[in-house]
């Protein structure tokens, strides 16, 4: 970025936890104006660490209105949209198909799919409107949009759901100059790393548990980056990114 060239402006969502806390604050460090969202104020504060380039926008992906307001106070505050990147999710209940709660699965796809789909489509309509017109989208995936973890069949679904989400907003968004890409991350240090104790010892196809490697959430935040500052000729639309040696090639 030059003397002259405004901040581009971003919007992370689940950016008081984890991946979109990383995303965020590696954006705010390398210049980039980002707007903050998440369920809880407090987290995204700590976040934010009173930088001047945050905007902190409590925000629930499920709910349509409060999307909305969400990109109207980026709009009012930074006048555009260059980045979304969407990564609010959960990984909702554990267990086989037979074994699911409806309440938990249409949560899940609430969150992780709905919200995703919420969030895009308010950036879609922003960078369709503004001056110069386009942007970029990128959707959090997962691993287990290749391949599933045992017992998650609501989360691999709904990971499943965004590779088709990603491909329909990079063919739709073609004549507007927006692009979408997909990052699928494996093991990168963050709280639901804990919750399916890939730490541990993780649930294996075999039935077996097995420690499995990590990599620093830092490391993630900058596969996140270098797909947030191609130039707007280029676009990446698919990147995998795991810890090295994890049991996802031969999975089990």
């Amino acid at each position: 970025m030059t003397e002259t060239q405004a901040p581009r402006v971003a919007v992370v969502t689940g950016a008081g936890s984890g991946i979109g806390r990383a995303v965020a604050r590696l954006m705010l460090a390398e210049g980039w104006s980002v707007t903050l969202a998440g369920r809880r104020e407090a987290p995204l504060k700590e976040t934010a660490a009173d930088h001047a380039g945050a905007l902190v926008v409590p925000c629930d992906v499920t709910q349509p209105d409060g999307v909305a307001h969400l990109f109207e106070e980026t709009r009012r505050r930074w006048g555009r949209v260059d980045v979304l990147f969407n990564n609010a999710g959960i990984f909702g209940p554990s267990g086989s198909v037979d074994e699911m709660d409806l309440a938990g699965w249409e949560s899940t796809l609430a969150v992780n799919v709905t919200g995703a789909m919420l969030c895009a489509a308010e950036a879609v309509r922003t960078m369709k409107a503004q001056e110069p017109r386009g942007g970029r989208i990128i959707n959090n995936g997962s691993i287990s949009a290749h391949s599933p973890r045992p017992l998650s069949v609501a989360y691999t679904v709904s990971k499943h759901a965004i590779s088709g989400l990603t491909k329909s907003i990079e063919l739709d968004g073609r004549p507007y100059g927006i692009s979408c890409g997909q990052i699928d991350i494996g093991n990168t240090r963050t709280e639901i790393m804990d919750t399916i104790g890939v730490g541990s010892g993780a649930l294996q196809a075999d039935g077996s548990r097995r420690v499995e490697p990590m990599f620093p959430v830092e490391d993630a935040a900058r596969a996140v980056l270098l797909m947030a500052g191609m130039p707007p000729s280029a676009n990446v639309g698919s990147l995998l990114v795991t810890a090295a040696g994890m049991p996802f090639i031969g999975r089990g």
